[in-house]
């Protein structure tokens, strides 16, 4: 990776996105600050080391450098985030709210993970930063994440599935700031990650952390952890993640808006005006009729360059159903069982 000259970045930090805050390393104390170009940054699935190029150029600057640059800065452009539970359609919404004019997406950012396991640790002996740090740290993402083009007029931040849980601190931060949450019911959300060759990694890797979430919100799994399937731990992931949706609606409700991704395909202009309306965002009539043609319905929003229709996820999902009928039956089971300990799992169920 080139180096980028600490003058550039010290010059771009408070008006230029480009020069993007793209990973943050809390033992060492620094952000790595990319030199995005605009069409990299409204183009990015993911903006983690999946951006990362041979010819990037990117420099990691100092918190103790970057505290004097951003003390006292303000920015009033809206800051707005998409919140989801995993593979329910976020990276779409966000794209076509790209489309309408006026909104940068920003997807994925790598900071959140790290705040994330940030603000898990707070208060434990072995935490590397106290609540006073680890908010500051918050206002400086946001602060950087409020950038925008001089054709801008707000910034919506769609945050990796398992970076919900950040979402009440982040909420708490930014009074104006408003959410979404992209869900489905429990059943086609088995189907949709059990569908996926490569599910069982995430499903695995994040496992820990959301299995000791459920507990904290009084949902103690019935099951340990490495005794769980597949399809049980889509269940728990879709539990826990439905449970915190739930958690930060009723915290900052109306600031909270519910989307089920399978009533959205139905009606995706409708939709994205509701949207839009939450986020209090000025979007003409002409545009939002135009969503329904959008070419970002008729291709995989991650990988813009794979066709992806809701005709063929239904084909996907029917095709799973089949494949993996013994996995869900299990994981609709251990969700009946979490109910019958947990009354908060039953409303969950039936919401």
């Amino acid at each position: 990776m080139g180096v980028l000259a600490f003058a550039e970045v010290r010059s771009g930090l408070l008006n230029d996105p480009s020069i993007y805050p793209q990973n943050l390393n809390v033992p060492r104390g620094q952000f790595l600050f990319l030199r995005l170009p605009r069409s990299a940054l409204e183009a990015a699935s993911f903006l983690d080391d999946r951006i990362l190029t041979p010819d990037a150029e990117g420099r990691w600057i100092g918190f103790s450098e970057i505290e004097p640059i951003l003390r006292g800065a303000h920015f009033s452009r809206p800051l707005h985030f998409i919140f989801h539970a995993s593979h329910v359609g976020s990276t779409l919404i966000s794209r076509l709210l790209d489309e309408l004019g006026g909104v940068l997406g920003l997807r994925e950012p790598l900071p959140l993970r790290v705040l994330a396991e940030v603000f898990d640790e707070l208060g434990a002996p072995h935490a590397l930063l106290s609540e006073p740090e680890a908010l500051a740290l918050l206002d400086w993402c946001c602060l950087l994440w409020r950038r925008g083009y001089p054709d801008t007029t707000a910034v919506v931040v769609k945050a990796t599935s398992s970076t919900s849980r950040l979402s009440p601190h982040l909420l708490r931060a930014l009074p104006s700031a408003r959410a979404v949450f992209v869900n489905v019911k429990a059943e086609p959300y088995l189907a949709t990650l059990l569908a996926g060759q490569n599910s069982h990694i995430d499903l695995r890797g994040h496992g820990p952390e959301r299995h000791k979430r459920l507990a904290r919100m009084g949902a103690p799994p019935p099951t340990p952890l490495c005794a769980m399937t597949l399809g049980e731990l889509a269940a728990l992931t879709w539990l826990a993640e439905t449970l915190t949706q739930q958690r930060v609606q009723r915290e900052h409700e109306p600031r909270v808006l519910p989307v089920d991704f399978d009533v959205f395909l139905t009606g995706p202009a409708a939709a994205l005006r509701e949207i839009c309306t939450h986020f209090a965002l000025r979007v003409s009539d002409e545009a939002l009729a135009s969503i329904s043609q959008s070419p970002a319905l008729s291709r995989y929003s991650k990988a813009p360059e794979r066709p992806y229709t809701p005709a063929l996820r239904r084909e996907i999902l029917a095709d799973s159903r089949a494949r993996n009928a013994e996995e869900i039956r299990r994981g609709l089971l251990w969700l009946e069982q979490a109910a019958r300990q947990a009354p908060i799992v039953s409303d969950a169920l039936s919401a």
